[in-house]
């Protein structure tokens, strides 16, 4: 399997306020390099850099104004004195009469933002821009014939919506290789998410569409990371209605509930019959991950890949979310060597 990586991602390394402290993400530099270190001794194929592509090609996804902002939005900031990482402030929330985009950066930051999780500095546009181009150049790889591809991401995008960041995501990789999967002639794309938490940022996008099936397996949020998306109810709007499929699952889920979720996925992909299949493969289901609480075991990643392999799509595997450094790179090419019969 082909390998998509730029070492760009190292320009992105930030904080976040969890636990009522501002510390270092968990999101950092040393996920990406693991996860390399393992497709190479894994012997997984050949390794890529990506493609150029303009900022247009993340327009779909994304508005145009979103993307303008996450663009200068550290020149704005260093503008006013401030060296630190950019975090936000205040929101939007429900019951202020304003939804107009503030002209100050403090109030930026908030209007495009879902949480204080995704911190902006020096090298974040960068870094980003690489970790979307890498799921272009995969999606153009599909295109142009080949069975899969693993676009290795970072930071990662599930939960970046239209227009805000959230997460430790700010451009929404899966979501813009659908979105340009489709620009390229492709009638149905289905993305199924199999990271612990629920890809909110990609249901948003697609909720109203019928041409993008978006599929998440995920912990119950309820008690989980988003928290406000991703019920069972969450069904697609409009056009889009009955093409929105959330399957959240309880505290503890090992691998035989996690399968028998996975079979019901496979069973709507089939009927969706897309021309590609995008997974947004986040490993954090991993049973001693930090900030997660899913029971899968290494073997199981084998087991899951297979599955995945058995939809018989071209398919793009985008890397998500896994914070226990150690096993993500393990962990996550265990999916791809499943898929490819490699267990």
């Amino acid at each position: 399997m082909l390998t998509i990586y730029s070492s760009d991602h190292r320009l992105h390394h930030g904080v976040e306020l969890k636990d009522g402290a501002v510390s270092e993400s968990f999101e950092k530099p040393a996920r990406a390099e693991t996860v390399l270190a393992r497709v190479k001794a894994a012997g997984l194929g050949g390794i890529i850099g990506p493609q150029s592509y303009d900022r247009s090609s993340y327009v779909g996804a994304h508005s145009e104004r979103y993307i303008e902002f996450l663009a200068g939005a550290w020149s704005e900031w260093i503008a006013t004195g401030r060296t630190c990482q950019a975090l936000p402030l205040v929101w939007p929330v429900r019951g202020l009469p304003s939804i107009e985009v503030p002209q100050f950066i403090d109030g930026k930051l908030g209007f495009f933002s879902m949480d204080a999780g995704s911190p902006i500095n020096a090298g974040t546009w960068d870094a980003v821009s690489a970790s979307a181009n890498l799921a272009l150049t995969g999606i153009d790889r599909l295109s142009d014939g080949t069975r899969s591809a693993f676009a290795l991401c970072r930071p990662p995008g599930h939960h970046a919506g239209r227009e805000y960041m959230g997460g430790y995501c700010y451009l929404n990789n899966a979501a813009i290789a659908a979105q340009h999967c489709i620009a390229r002639g492709a009638e149905r794309v289905a993305i199924l998410d199999i990271d612990f938490h629920h890809g909110n940022g990609t249901q948003e996008i697609f909720y109203d569409r019928s041409d993008v099936l978006f599929i998440s397996i995920h912990g119950d949020p309820a008690v989980s990371f988003p928290y406000f998306s991703g019920h069972a109810n969450e069904r697609g709007a409009g056009p889009g209605e009955g093409f929105n499929l959330n399957m959240p699952l309880p505290k503890g889920t090992a691998l035989d509930q996690f399968a028998t979720a996975l079979h019901h996925a496979g069973a709507a992909i089939a009927r969706h019959a897309p021309d590609a299949l995008i997974v947004s493969l986040g490993v954090d289901t991993f049973e001693d991950d930090p900030i997660s609480h899913f029971r899968l075991r290494t073997p199981d990643y084998l087991r899951i890949g297979e599955v995945i392999g058995r939809f018989g799509a071209p398919t793009l595997f985008v890397m998500e979310g896994g914070y226990m450094v150690d096993e993500i790179g393990v962990n996550a090419v265990n999916v791809l060597l499943g898929f490819e019969g490699r267990a």
